[in-house]
């Protein structure tokens, strides 16, 4: 007889587990393809390096990156009373007739908010001078968000680009004012195209020039989505009942050139593999609203139903995060849990500037 066993619920703790924080990757491998790869396709985990890909995928499979381009989207600056203030851009807010030009959403970091209406004196790059403002005009996109929306002294980009500072995650320790020559290099893909993200699709840091070429040679063509990573996808989920859970919203656009490579591929039997989460979620959206540009929330946990994505290279994510409980659904909640098991067993280096992993979609 068939079971009548309800499928498990999890809950929050069902996504923890212990990382010696020595594993937390402060720094890139020395090159981008030469960082560690656990293949954990099919119920085993295999021991690799990364440019052992092209062994790993098939002629015909196809590769789907994400080409958002991280901007220098932190900022500094103070209050009219001299109290010190942080902002971290998440996007640029397009221009409405009727509203005052050049606004953003960000994050603010402040002892006391100060009220709508007050103009922020914005400091430059070295934070030894005032080089703009921005004007708070509010929470966004609802009074109790942690967003606001303020309106900047000219255009946004190029003032972040003049002033701002690449937004490291909060596990990577740097001076606020002294990130190096190399974050501002590997912090980005190769292939970074539309710049609004505060954070990198960090799958995609494990791909080069060369590999990428040595896979087109083999027949594994590829195609690209834009997601602007929101500093949200670092935040833990709090509640024990995850529908409970209020997750992010991200804007993405999937051009129609990637839309026919997708059919294309299925059509001749190839796989589809996205490079990063953020490349998982922004398919799973549009498969279903059917939609190619606009704001995305979806909250993948394990039940859900997977539309396009076969395979996965994702990263070692952070306990009860919203992107391993992705993976829990992705590759399975069990085999999930024995991948990081093995992974901390074997000294794999964690988040962003960590090792990957390669996994097969559970059917």
């Amino acid at each position: 007889m068939p079971s009548s066993a309800s499928p498990r619920v999890h809950t929050l703790s069902d996504f923890d587990f212990p990382l010696p924080p020595e594993l937390i990757a402060q720094t890139p491998a020395p090159e981008r393809s030469s960082s560690r790869l656990l293949d954990g396709r099919a119920g085993v985990a295999v021991d690799r390096i990364f440019k052992d890909l092209p062994a790993l995928l098939l002629p015909g499979d196809l590769l789907v990156f994400n080409d958002t381009q991280v901007v220098p989207a932190r900022l500094f600056g103070e209050k009219p009373s001299g109290g010190q203030l942080e902002l971290l851009v998440e996007r640029v807010l397009p221009a409405v007739d009727g509203e005052p030009p050049h606004q953003v959403v960000a994050h603010m970091r402040v002892s006391k908010k100060p009220p709508v209406g007050t103009v922020l004196s914005m400091f430059n790059q070295s934070g030894t001078a005032q080089a703009y403002t921005a004007t708070l005009l509010g929470r966004w996109p609802d009074v109790d968000g942690p967003l606001f929306r303020f309106c900047f002294s000219d255009e946004p980009l190029g003032l972040m680009q003049a002033h701002g500072h690449v937004p490291l995650p909060p596990y990577i320790e740097r001076d606020k004012h002294s990130m190096n020559a190399q974050d501002q290099a590997r912090y980005q893909t190769v292939f970074a195209k539309h710049p609004g993200a505060a954070a990198a699709p960090t799958a995609a840091l494990h791909f080069d020039d060369a590999l990428l070429a040595q896979l087109s040679d083999m027949g594994v063509p590829r195609a690209s989505v834009t997601l602007h990573v929101g500093a949200g996808t670092f935040s833990p989920v709090k509640t024990d009942n995850l529908q409970e859970h209020r997750m992010h919203s991200e804007w993405y656009s999937i051009p129609a050139a990637t839309l026919q490579a997708i059919a294309d591929c299925q059509a001749r039997g190839g796989r589809v593999v996205a490079v990063g989460t953020t490349t998982v979620r922004t398919l799973e959206s549009w498969a279903r609203t059917g939609l190619t540009e606009g704001d995305t929330d979806i909250f993948i946990t394990p039940g859900f139903g997977f539309q396009v994505a076969d395979l996965l290279i994702t990263n070692f994510h952070l306990p009860k995060s919203s992107l391993l409980m992705l993976v829990a659904a992705f590759s399975g909640f069990e085999h999930m849990h024995a991948l990081y098991q093995h992974a901390v067993q074997q000294r794999y280096r964690f988040f962003s500037y960590g090792d990957a992993m390669l996994l097969e979609r559970r059917t």
